[in-house]
C-alpha cells in the first residue's frame, strides 16, 4: 500500500510517500481501506519528534474508511461497511492516540481493534467523518467533562482558526454557550462571526482582555487555553471570578509566568485536559451527527501531496480541517 512515513524527524523533507507493507487483520480487529484522513497539529509534533517515535512510522490520527476484512472474533461489521475511527486508545486512566504511539491514518489501509471503529453516519462523507474525531473528541473532554460548561456561560476560544479551537467553538455554539473568539485573521474572525461567534477579537492587535469585559461584566467562565506563552496572562485576566481555564497544549511554549496571585485571588479552577476517552467521543460524535455540532472543512489534498498539506498547517492559513483524500 501507500503511506506516508517518516524515517527521521525533521521538517517538510523527512515526509515520504512511499510502499508499505499490507497491514492484516488480527483477532479483534478490523481492516479498513482508508478514504480520507486528516491532518492535526499533533502530526507536525511527530514528524519534528516532538515527541519521537519509533521509525518508520506512519502519521495520521484521523480516518474514515470502509471495512476490506474482519479479524477473528469481530461482530457487529460487514465488509463494504462505511466506518469512521475514533483516534484514542484507552489503558485505563491514560489515553493514547493512533498515529502518536501506534501507526496511524495517512495511508491506504489500517487493521485497528474493532473497538475503536463505528459506523459512519449516512449524512457525512468520508472527508466530514476524517475531519471530526480528534479535534471534537479532545474539545469535548476539556468543555464538557472537565470544565462542565453549562447552557448561557461564556467562553473565551484563542485562535478559532485551528482545529481544536474550531471544535470548541462548534460544542459550545451546540450547548447554548456564548463564545468570545479570536485570531490574528480578520477573515477569519468575520467567517466566525457568520457561523455564529458572539464576539470576534484580533488577538493581534486588539484587547482581547477588554473586549471580554464589556461584552460580560465580569469575564468568561470558561477559557479554551491551547497556546501557553503568548495568552497565558491574558487568558488568567479575561477569566472571572471561580472561573475555569482548562488546558490541553501550549503551541507557544509550555512555561509562562504562572501569576499565581491571580490562581487564590480569584479562586479559579484551572484543569489540564488530554484526547478523549471512548464516552467523550461518542458524546462529541451524537453533536455531530444530529448537526448540532458543524464539520469546517478548510481544504483537501491528495495524500500524495502531504508536503502541501504540512506547509499550509504550519503556516497557520488553515480555517478548519485539513483534510486528504486517498484514492480507492
Amino acid at each position: 500500500m501507500k503511506a506516508v512515513r517518516i524515517h527521521e524527524d525533521g521538517g517538510l523533507d523527512v515526509l515520504c510517500y512511499e510502499d508499505a507493507p499490507d497491514p492484516t487483520a488480527g483477532p479483534g480487529e478490523v481492516l479498513i481501506e482508508l478514504r480520507a484522513a486528516s491532518l492535526n497539529h499533533l502530526d507536525v509534533w511527530v514528524r519534528k519528534g516532538l515527541p519521537s517515535a519509533s521509525k518508520p512510522h506512519i502519521l495520521g490520527a484521523d480516518g474514515a474508511g470502509v471495512v476490506s476484512a474482519l479479524g477473528e472474533g469481530v461482530e457487529g461489521f460487514a465488509i463494504g461497511d462505511r466506518v469512521v475511527i475514533n483516534p484514542g486508545l484507552e489503558h485505563g486512566s491514560v489515553i493514547s492516540v493512533v498515529g502518536e504511539h501506534v501507526d496511524g491514518t495517512h495511508c491506504e489501509q489500517i487493521a485497528i481493534a474493532a473497538a475503536q471503529v463505528h459506523p459512519l453516519d449516512e449524512r457525512l462523507s468520508f472527508e466530514e467523518g476524517a475531519a471530526f474525531p480528534l479535534v471534537y473528541e479532545t474539545a469535548y473532554r476539556m468543555l464538557v467533562t472537565r470544565a462542565r460548561v453549562v447552557e448561557g456561560e461564556w467562553a473565551l476560544i484563542w485562535g478559532v482558526g485551528g482545529g481544536v479551537a474550531m471544535a470548541a467553538f462548534e460544542i459550545c455554539h451546540a450547548l447554548g454557550v456564548h463564545t468570545i473568539v479570536t485570531s490574528g485573521s480578520e477573515a477569519k474572525l468575520e467567517q466566525a462571526r457568520e457561523w455564529g461567534a458572539d464576539i470576534g477579537v484580533n488577538h493581534a492587535d486588539g484587547d482581547v482582555v477588554a473586549a471580554v469585559k464589556e461584552a460580560t461584566g465580569k469575564g468568561v467562565n470558561v477559557v479554551v487555553e491551547t497556546v501557553g506563552e503568548a495568552t497565558w496572562a491574558r487568558s488568567l485576566a479575561a477569566v472571572r471570578t471561580q472561573g475555569r481555564v482548562v488546558v490541553c497544549g501550549a503551541t507557544s511554549g509550555p512555561n509562562p509566568p504562572a501569576q499565581l496571585h491571580r490562581f487564590w485571588w480569584k479562586q479559579l479552577d484551572v484543569l489540564g485536559s488530554t484526547m478523549g476517552s471512548h464516552d467523550d467521543f461518542l458524546g462529541a460524535y451524537d453533536l455531530v451527527r444530529d448537526g448540532r455540532a458543524r464539520i469546517h472543512i478548510d481544504r483537501v489534498f491528495p495524500l500524495s501531496e502531504i508536503r502541501a498539506a504540512h506547509e499550509r498547517l504550519e503556516a497557520g492559513e488553515q480555517l478548519g480541517k485539513i483534510v486528504l483524500s486517498i484514492p480507492g
